[in-house]
């Protein structure tokens, strides 16, 4: 995504951080020279426009992260697992239709077990197909759907993932 929308989203994020919410709670993580440190190797030291620790009382935590993921120009939202030990989704893709503007995102399971097609067809049979558009805010008033939209987003990748040790609770 262009480095301005990032900006955009980040600010709204912030502006709705300063609002009264029993839904998410958000703190912004410190950026000194706009970049991270001591956070995950993947992350320090990448051009960054601002971070999120994010929860959802009595649910999951994630971070996100505002951030030139590959030092090109081309800003992502990263989440990371709330222990920083694994990225949950990586978001740059953006898609305009209807004069609103859609993150775009496509399950893809990477993992080296020769499962990945269990994962992929449970994906695409319990949640009707393995993309997801999410809407970007375009004001506060926007903010808490898009964050829904991030989190079952979050949950239905951890879910899909863990599909083949739920079939067979052996492995």
């Amino acid at each position: 995504m262009k480095k301005n929308q990032a900006e955009i989203i980040s600010n709204y994020l912030e502006g709705w951080m300063e609002s009264t919410s029993a839904t998410y709670e958000l703190t912004k993580l410190d950026t000194p020279n706009d970049m991270l440190s001591k956070f995950h190797q993947w992350a320090n030291g990448k051009p960054i426009i601002a971070a999120f620790d994010v929860t959802k009382p009595g649910h999951n935590s994630y971070y996100f992260l505002w951030i030139d993921w590959h030092r090109n120009d081309n800003y992502y939202l990263v989440i990371y697992a709330h222990d920083k030990s694994t990225t949950i989704a990586e978001l740059n893709q953006t898609i305009e239709e209807g004069g609103i503007t859609y993150l775009s995102w496509k399950y893809n399971p990477l993992k080296r077990d020769g499962k990945n097609d269990i994962r992929k067809s449970y994906f695409t049979q319990t949640f009707g197909s393995r993309k997801m558009e999410i809407p970007l805010p375009s004001s506060l008033s926007e903010v808490e759907v898009f964050l829904d939209q991030l989190f079952k987003l979050c949950h239905n990748r951890v879910r899909a993932d863990r599909i083949v040790e739920i079939l067979d609770p052996s492995l």
